[in-house]
């Protein structure tokens, strides 16, 4: 009767030791992951690295906290940085066809330090290693210096940062519009390599079948004989090239001519998309101006224009206001006056040679040129009134009427990303600036565009100012964000495709017809009566072999009661469950089937300190609030 206490305290001593080994093997980040989604007050001080401020960088580190906290941004890096480590480092170091290509173009020509920076990427790197640094999850308060990182930027604009502007804005401007440039000089470097080689290909496929001809034909054939000129070796091998960098599937169809006329309306041949290029830079989105003339209602093409960080003017005539009132005053309606149309300055230079061939004193050699000239000016008015002809003398232009225009803008192309900028300067009639502390509201979710082009964004990062226009303090609030990555919430389990054994031997090639099938039988079982044939389905065939199999795995695989632990009695008889099965089935239920709740909590992020804020906290940050980083999400995603 004594040993009872000590076998049952010894017995429970091993259901932990076995419980805590299978957290270690179905959850080895459980309790990490459980520790950042319900924090306390021991875990508040090391769920993030913070950053130093040794030189007024508040405006720097806020920035990077923020981008820090943007899945997207941190998505595009890693494959950015990939592809140009699978292309090699020598690819992206050749600059000769970058700078013939700036001396064909008019303007200001690039230095070739500036293009090999830009082509070898590198304030892509260094983001992407001082993203990485803050992502990290540490286990104690950490802070790390952004001064890597300035030194990077200072190297590739060969400038110094200056720390008495110390504006975030115009720091994220720059960081995103070199990121731009960096995404979009490695894209026209792969470009002119993917040209390069299929015309290396044209060629030799070329070289091939020429001399694969027989040597009658070649005698025979005048046009083997004499060679073609330059220009149309250079179209052949150009359409050559078109057929291979086209899809398989247009190859196929041997459509040459849609072919070569989508190459000539291409502008940027040097980007071509392809499978490879399937990324675009998170924050590049695309703006579109249009105008309407109130007299003729002619619309000129829209003017369109990218944009990597979306600027918004606050309202100084009011003390609150929203971010969609913001919105609004940029893509509202804009009426301008004193505009001169297009399509009615060429309706005024038709009146106008209409009134000269009324005169009776022309000659016929100026009758025929104003009746040329007349039907020009017609034809341009049918086709094109924005070009109008070149070979006929218009009025001038102060004489053209002047018309009222309605001016619109849209976003015609969304960021996956969306950085925007809440302007609070305000400059009076003595040119001195001040700042707007009127308050802005701003949703947790942001729904743009049209009903038929809708997109939702939500709110993941926002960077705080508070002080007057020439001097404050910069703060971020960053979403607590679990990557999907980073997290094993879930165990694989033992059903789909982990029940499955795999079979040494390949699997027989099954006909398209259903074959009968009997039902199984154990081999100990008397022989009975045959059983009526029952006719699968091969789906309902599969279905079985897998029940099947994962019957006979249970059968095999013996009960955690059954595995003998060593230095342990065994259990006590006639209980049918016992500690060890428990605990098992408590802590799967508990790892594989916990849903998580909305991330609803914040990180507060300043110089001194680093706490937790709530959904509610930072949407009441409307006075203060200077940047927000909304993300695309999907129909009805988190």
């Amino acid at each position: 009767m004594q040993e009872k206490p000590l076998t049952i305290a010894a017995y429970a001593a091993g259901a932990s030791l076995t419980a805590a080994a299978l957290v270690y093997v179905f959850g080895p980040t459980y309790f990490l992951d459980d520790e950042a989604a319900n924090p306390s007050r021991s875990t508040r001080k090391k769920g993030i690295v913070g950053l130093s401020n040794p030189a007024n960088d508040c405006f720097i580190n806020s920035v990077l906290q923020a981008l820090a906290g943007l899945p997207e941004l941190r998505m595009y890096l890693i494959r950015e940085l990939h592809r140009r480590k699978l292309d090699g480092p020598a690819l992206y170091q050749d600059i000769e066809a970058a700078v013939e290509e700036q001396k064909n173009k008019d303007g200001k020509p690039i230095p070739d330090w500036k293009l090999l920076g830009l082509q070898k990427g590198v304030i892509t790197a260094g983001l992407k290693e001082v993203l990485d640094a803050l992502n990290e999850r540490p286990i104690y308060k950490k802070t790390i210096s952004a001064q890597g990182f300035i030194r990077v930027v200072e190297e590739a604009f060969k400038t110094r940062v200056s720390r008495y502007q110390q504006d975030a804005q115009e720091f994220l401007q720059i960081v995103t519009e070199r990121l731009d440039d960096e995404y979009h000089a490695g894209r026209k470097v792969r470009g002119r390599t993917r040209r390069k080689h299929a015309v290396a290909a044209a060629n030799g496929s070329q070289l091939s079948l020429d001399a694969a001809k027989p040597t009658g034909e070649l005698e025979r054939s005048e046009e083997t004989i004499k060679p073609k000129p330059a220009a149309s070796q250079d179209l052949d091998a150009k359409l050559a090239a078109e057929q291979l960098l086209e899809p398989a599937s247009e190859r196929s169809n041997g459509n040459l001519e849609q072919t070569k006329s989508n190459a000539e309306t291409n502008g940027d041949e040097d980007e071509t998309d392809d499978e490879s290029e399937a990324y675009t830079f998170p924050f590049e989105g695309k703006i579109e101006s249009q105008i309407e003339c109130s007299h003729c209602h002619f619309k000129p093409k829209p003017a369109a224009s990218s944009f990597v960080t979306m600027t918004l003017n606050v309202p100084n005539h009011t003390s609150s206001t929203t971010l969609n009132a913001c919105f609004d005053g940029m893509l509202k309606v804009e009426h301008i006056d004193d505009y001169r149309c297009d399509r009615c300055r060429l309706d005024h230079a038709l009146d106008h040679t209409n009134r000269q061939l009324t005169k009776t004193s022309l000659t016929p050699e100026e009758r025929s040129k104003l009746e040329s000239d007349r039907s020009k000016i017609e034809q341009a008015l049918h086709t094109d009134p924005e070009k109008p002809p070149p070979d006929v003398q218009l009025p001038d232009t102060s004489s053209a009427p002047k018309r009222r225009i309605a001016r619109h803008m849209r976003i015609a192309s969304f960021p996956r990303v969306l950085a925007i900028h809440l302007s609070r300067s305000v400059w009076d009639h003595t040119s001195s600036s001040s700042k707007n502390t009127a308050k802005v509201s701003f949703p947790e979710r942001l729904p743009l565009g049209g009903l038929l082009d809708r997109k939702t964004y939500r709110l993941l990062s926002v960077v705080t100012h508070k002080g007057g226009h020439n001097s404050g303090h910069y703060e971020t609030f960053r979403r607590q964000w679990l990557n999907a990555p980073y997290s094993t919430p879930n165990n694989m389990g033992r059903e789909g495709i982990f029940s499955l054994q795999a079979s040494p031997l390949p699997s027989p090639h099954l006909s398209a017809a259903p074959s009968p099938r009997l039902n199984a039988r154990p081999s100990r079982e008397p022989v009975a009566a045959p059983s009526p044939l029952r006719l699968d389905t091969p789906s309902s065939s599969s279905s079985s072999l897998r029940s099947r199999s994962r019957q006979q795995q249970q059968q095999q695989q013996p009960p955690f009661d059954a595995i003998p632990t060593p230095g342990l009695p065994d259990p006590p008889p006639g209980r049918k469950q016992s500690v060890i099965s428990k605990a098992a089935e408590n802590i799967g239920a508990t790892v594989a089937g916990r849903k998580r709740k909305p991330q609803d909590r914040w990180w507060r992020i300043s110089d001194d300190k680093v706490k937790e804020s709530k959904t509610a906290d930072v949407l009441g940050m409307q006075k203060e609030v200077y940047l927000l980083f909304y993300e695309m999400v999907g129909e009805g995603g988190d």
